[in-house]
């Protein structure tokens, strides 16, 4: 069950970004270079170009328009940090972690590049690290996603094992969003891991009405209405699973369980 809690899913690219350039003076409050000026490099045609190509899968193009970002300014950092995302797409770890660091002093408190790095840290199994860079992130009252942040932190806590906080930080979510699926079918897995079944059962039945089931929410469903008995729900969600997605790790895992 936890090694299912704990896998981490990358939000888009694009999220992790912000790309926007670099700020004329560093403020004295948690907004930094959000609430500041913007001034002109001559890095960020080619940032947009990399972003674009990105984008687009083409990781080849990104990183040459980034490198020649990186050539012209290399005190730019959203091209540090759109390359360091690159590189982690490429699993090119060592540059991943220097251009995405390197993002960061430069603008320490762009709630983009914290949450960039973050992501990069936990998948990397540096947990309690990664959760600070989140939480950096999340403290901008600036920052127009901050669910990001959130529920990337409430993954990489149940990576980390941590369900009370990773609980924490999904009810934030969804404090601010009600129907948001992420947060949804991870409190109802969290839910599940704690024995609170009657609130599993309600998180995915909240999920239902907003997303498509999915092979984890399918088991999931399973799993919460054998443990409430009611036989007659948990083969209607083992139905759907085998039916829709016969070939997934959780029909599979479904089919061990019953033999």
């Amino acid at each position: 069950m936890m090694r299912r809690l704990g896998s981490l899913g990358l939000v888009a690219m694009l999220a992790l970004m912000g790309c926007t350039p670099g700020n004329l003076r560093p403020d004295g409050d948690q907004t930094g270079d959000l609430g500041t000026e913007q001034r002109q490099s001559p890095a960020d045609v080619y940032v947009k170009l990399g972003v674009a190509y990105m984008r687009n899968g083409d990781m080849a193009t990104a990183l040459q328009k980034l490198k020649k970002g990186l050539e012209v300014d290399d005190g730019n950092a959203e091209a540090h940090n759109a390359i360091g995302l690159v590189y982690m797409q490429l699993g090119e770890k060592a540059p991943a972690r220097r251009h995405l660091m390197r993002a960061v002093s430069l603008k320490p408190k762009n709630p983009y590049f914290h949450n960039a790095l973050g992501t990069f840290l936990c998948a990397d199994g540096e947990y309690e690290e990664a959760l600070r860079h989140f939480d950096q992130a999340i403290a901008n009252p600036l920052y127009p996603t901050p669910w990001v942040a959130e529920s990337n932190a409430g993954m990489c806590a149940l990576r980390k094992g941590e369900l009370e906080r990773a609980d924490g930080y999904f009810r934030k979510v969804l404090q601010r969003d009600p129907r948001q699926p992420v947060a949804l079918l991870n409190m109802a897995r969290i839910s599940l891991a704690k024995g609170n079944y009657l609130s599993a059962r309600a998180y995915l039945q909240r999920l239902s009405a907003v997303a498509e089931p999915t092979p984890e929410s399918l088991l999931l469903g399973v799993r919460a209405e054998e443990k409430l008995g009611n036989r007659k729900r948990a083969l209607r969600y083992a139905a759907q699973l085998k039916k829709r997605f016969p070939d997934s790790d959780q029909a599979k895992a479904l089919e061990e369980s019953t033999k």
